[in-house]
């Protein structure tokens, strides 16, 4: 693993500036199973934990690779992908390695390893980066009692691209409504460029539907209990079929190591 220096966790409990901006998070998280926070609100915060030079980071989008894997034949995705541990003492970049899913969770892509190209360097040591690592890390360290924090957390980070054109339909979610089989997922709008629709609904644990939200902004973010809730978002077409479509989302997934 490579450790990036500058990147410890903050416990909110020592921070009672901190603790007041996330009280509305984890309360959202606790009572619903989800939470929607507006750009306006997460600039502050991801500044706080150090970010800057957003054009650059979303800049990086335009150098995903397609994505191979699309048991439904789609050529609309473009990705790439990393890993990181997530601990109080800092951020270690993994090695990279493939990304699976078993056909529980994904009942279309799921069952097999999928090798997509890695994070590129600069962009996983990007300030833009470390900020959101950092903010979703202190926001799982808090959420987790005390006897059943682990000692780091394995993060899954995913840098997508809907590509959606008058023929086509972009499909952020082909598996439908699915949780990913992880602890928490963070869903952050890097871009949205001559879409409509990518409407995310929000299911409970028996598939009742709970809620409902529009990425559109960048920085807009979800952060979703990935125990309770199930969630999933609708197709994007272009606004104006002579021009490039596509929706640009930053994903990341947290698990126990």
């Amino acid at each position: 693993m490579k450790a990036i220096p500058n990147t410890a966790l903050t416990d909110p409990a020592r921070d009672p500036s901190l603790a007041q901006t996330l009280a509305p998070i984890r309360s959202a998280l606790g009572e619903e199973g989800f939470c929607y926070r507006r750009a306006p609100l997460m600039d502050p915060l991801l500044r706080h934990f150090g970010a800057r030079d957003w054009e650059s980071f979303a800049a990086s989008w335009d150098r995903l690779g397609l994505d191979r894997y699309m048991a439904d034949g789609g050529r609309y995705r473009r990705r790439r992908y990393g890993t990181f541990s997530l601990s109080p003492a800092g951020i270690s970049r993994k090695r990279h390695q493939p990304h699976y899913q078993s056909r529980d969770y994904n009942v279309l892509n799921g069952g097999i390893e999928r090798w997509f190209r890695a994070i590129e360097d600069n962009v996983g040591e990007h300030p833009a980066m470390i900020a959101s690592l950092r903010l979703f890390g202190s926001l799982a360290y808090a959420l987790t009692l005390p006897a059943e924090r682990p000692d780091s957390w394995h993060a899954e980070v995913h840098q997508f691209r809907i590509e959606a054109r008058a023929d086509m339909l972009g499909s952020p979610t082909p598996e439908g409504m699915h949780r990913d089989g992880v602890d928490w997922v963070m869903v952050m709008m890097v871009a949205r460029e001559n879409v409509r629709s990518g409407v995310t609904s929000i299911h409970d644990i028996h598939r009742a539907p709970v809620g409902s939200f529009t990425l559109e902004e960048p920085m807009d973010t979800a952060f979703v209990d990935d125990h309770r809730v199930y969630h999933g978002v609708t197709g994007v077409e272009p606004v104006d079929p002579a021009r490039p479509a596509h929706r640009d989302v930053l994903v990341v997934t947290l698990r126990h190591e």
